[in-house]
C-alpha cells in the first residue's frame, strides 16, 4: 500500500483547515450615507493630579515653551493629532467647581480644596478664561461640564450667559473686564457629571427633573444654540438610560453621557498593574475592554424605543484603561504609565465607536495629560508621547470621513478555555475618496494574515502605518521617549481585486488606499 498516496491529501486538508483558524476575512462595504464625527476623538482634561497644573498650565518653562502659562509644547502634540474637543473642568471635580472662583485677576482668586482627588488645594489660576484660551490655541471644541451637584441653577445659567451673551449685562461686563468683550460661543455643555455618583449620588428619576430644570435657565442665546448633554448611566445600568430616556424630553437634549473604565482585573479595589502584568492580565483586560461594544448596544436599543430616529447622541465622555497607580506616586492623582497593552485598548474602543457612529456621536479619553489613561506624561520641563497618543495620531483619519460598514471573520485569541474575537476592524473614506481601514490583532503570540475584499471600490496602491513593539508591557519613557512610535507598514499587498494583509502580533495598522 502506498501510504505517501492517501497521507498526502490528508497533510494538505489538515493545512488548510489550520491557516483557516489562523487567518482571517474582510468584506468592506460602500453601502452607507453614516459620517464618523470627529468628537469621537475628544479629550478629557480634570484638574486632578498633574491633568492641568503640571501639565497643561505651568510657569517654570523658559517663555519660548509657553504662552501665558500655557505649555506651547503640549499645544503642538495635541494639534497634530486634531484633538476635535476639549471636556473641562471634570469629572468629579466639576460637581464643586464654582466658575466665579476662577475668573479676574489671578491674585484676587480663592484658593479651594480639591476634596476628590488628593485633597490638594488649588489657587484657581487656571479658570474659564484659560480654559478657553488653551482651546483656541488647540484649534478644538470647548466641552464644559456645570455644577449641578453643588451647584445652582442661577450658577449654570450665568455661566452660559457669561460665555455666549453677544450683549450688555452684569456678568458680559465681567468679561469685558477679564479682557473678552466678544461671546466665546460655546456650544457643548455637561448638564452635571456622575450624578449617580461623585456628582451628588442622585436616583435617574431625580437627576431627570434637575436636568430639566438646569436645562430650562441654560439659554440659547442668538446664534448660539447649545448642545446638552444629560449625565447618561455608569456601565451596564440600563436602568438609568431607560429613565432618563423616558422622562426627559428628546427635544430639550443633544446628548446623554456613558462612563465606561476598562479594569484590568475588573475589581476596582485591585486594578492590576500599567507595566507588570501576565499574559492572562493582559487577554482578561482586552477582553473588558471589548465590553464596550455590548454596552453601547444595548444601552442604543433603549435609546432607540424613545428616540428611533437618533436624534439623540451617545457620549462617552470618560473611557480608557484605569490601573494602580504607579509606586511612589499620590494615589489621588491617578498617575499611570502607559504601554503596548494600553495602545491596543485605545485602538479597539475607537473601532468600536467608528462602527457605531449611528449613534455614537462623540467621546471622550480619559485623560489628556498625566492621568490615567494619558496621551502625554511630563516630567518638569520635559514631555514624552505615549503609544495610546500615536494610536490617535494614526486614527486622526477617520475623523469626519465616510463610515465605511465592515464584516469580519477574525480567528480566534484563546486564553485557557476562554476565547474572543483576536481581530478588530473599522473602515472609512475621507472627502478626497482615499479609503482608511485600521486594523488591530489583540493575539500577543501569533501574526495573522487577513484577506479583504473592497467589493465595488476601486483602489490603485497602499500604504500604511503600524504600532507594535517586541514586548506587549513596553513603554516610552523619559530615558527612552521613542521606544514606541509609528512606522511604516509594507506587508499589505494588491491581488487581483483583494488585498491581503500580514498583521503582526500584537499591532495596529491603518492602511490607505488610493
Amino acid at each position: 500500500m502506498n501510504m505517501k498516496k492517501y497521507l498526502f491529501p490528508l497533510l494538505v486538508a489538515s493545512t488548510i483547515s489550520s491557516y483557516a483558524q489562523n487567518s482571517g476575512s474582510l468584506s468592506v462595504s460602500n453601502d452607507s450615507q453614516l459620517t464618523i464625527s470627529r468628537h469621537i476623538y475628544g479629550q478629557f482634561a480634570e484638574h486632578l493630579g498633574h491633568g492641568i497644573y503640571g501639565g497643561f498650565w505651568s510657569d517654570k518653562l523658559p517663555g519660548a515653551k509657553n504662552q501665558n502659562r500655557i505649555r506651547m509644547d503640549i499645544v503642538e502634540a495635541l494639534k497634530k493629532i486634531k484633538i476635535p474637543n476639549l471636556r473641562w473642568p471634570g469629572g468629579c471635580f466639576a460637581d464643586e467647581y464654582h466658575w466665579r472662583d476662577g475668573i479676574g485677576p489671578g491674585t484676587q482668586r480663592p484658593r479651594m480644596v480639591n476634596t476628590n482627588w488628593g485633597g490638594v488645594v488649588e489657587d484657581n489660576s487656571f479658570g474659564t478664561n484659560e480654559f478657553l484660551k488653551l482651546c483656541g490655541l488647540l484649534g478644538c471644541e470647548p466641552y464644559i461640564t456645570a455644577n449641578v451637584g453643588s451647584g445652582t441653577v442661577d450658577e449654570m445659567s450665568k455661566w452660559v450667559e457669561y460665555l455666549n451673551f453677544d450683549g450688555e449685562s452684569p456678568v458680559t461686563k465681567l468679561r469685558a473686564l477679564n479682557g473678552h468683550p466678544a461671546p466665546y460661543k460655546v456650544s457643548f455643555w455637561g448638564v452635571g457629571n456622575e450624578s449617580w455618583g461623585c456628582g451628588g449620588n442622585m436616583t435617574p428619576s431625580f437627576y431627570a427633573d434637575q436636568y430639566r430644570r438646569y436645562a430650562s435657565f441654560a439659554k440659547n442665546y442668538p446664534n448660539m444654540p447649545l448642545k446638552k448633554i444629560a449625565c447618561g448611566p455608569n456601565s451596564g445600568d440600563y436602568n438609568w438610560t431607560e429613565v432618563i430616556m423616558k422622562n426627559i424630553p428628546i427635544q430639550t437634549l443633544w446628548g446623554i453621557s456613558l462612563h465606561y473604565y476598562t479594569l484590568p482585573t475588573g475589581n476596582w479595589s485591585k486594578k492590576g498593574s500599567a507595566t507588570n502584568f501576565t499574559d492572562e492580565d493582559y487577554f482578561n483586560t482586552v477582553k473588558n475592554c471589548l465590553k464596550m461594544d455590548e454596552l453601547i448596544t444595548k444601552h442604543s436599543a433603549i435609546m432607540d424605543k424613545y428616540d428611533p430616529r437618533k436624534h439623540v447622541a451617545l457620549v462617552v465622555d470618560e473611557w480608557g484603561i484605569w490601573t494602580d497607580v504607579e509606586p511612589g506616586t499620590n494615589p489621588g492623582f491617578l498617575y499611570q504609565q502607559n504601554s503596548l497593552r494600553d495602545a491596543l485598548v485605545a485602538a479597539t474602543t475607537l473601532n468600536i465607536f467608528n462602527n457605531h457612529c449611528d449613534r455614537v456621536k462623540m467621546a471622550n479619553l480619559a485623560q489628556t495629560i498625566n492621568v490615567l489613561q494619558a496621551l502625554i506624561l511630563t516630567d518638569k520641563d520635559k514631555m514624552l508621547l505615549t503609544p495610546t497618543y500615536h494610536i490617535f495620531d494614526m486614527y486622526k483619519v477617520h475623523q469626519d470621513a465616510k463610515f465605511l460598514p465592515v464584516k469580519l471573520n477574525s480567528p480566534d485569541y484563546v486564553s485557557g478555555t476562554d476565547k474572543i474575537a483576536a481581530v478588530n476592524v473599522s473602515a472609512s473614506q475621507d472627502a478626497t475618496g482615499k479609503i482608511h481601514i485600521s486594523l488591530v490583532n489583540l493575539d500577543p503570540h501569533k501574526n495573522i494574515p487577513i484577506t479583504i475584499d473592497l467589493n465595488d471600490m476601486k483602489w490603485k496602491t497602499v500604504i500604511g502605518e503600524i504600532l507594535t513593539s517586541t514586548h506587549i508591557t513596553d513603554i516610552n519613557t523619559f530615558a527612552q521617549p521613542d521606544k514606541l512610535h509609528l512606522k511604516s507598514f509594507t506587508d499589505a499587498k494588491k491581488d487581483g481585486s483583494k488585498l491581503i494583509v500580514n498583521m503582526p502580533s500584537k499591532s495596529a495598522v491603518t492602511l490607505e488606499l488610493n
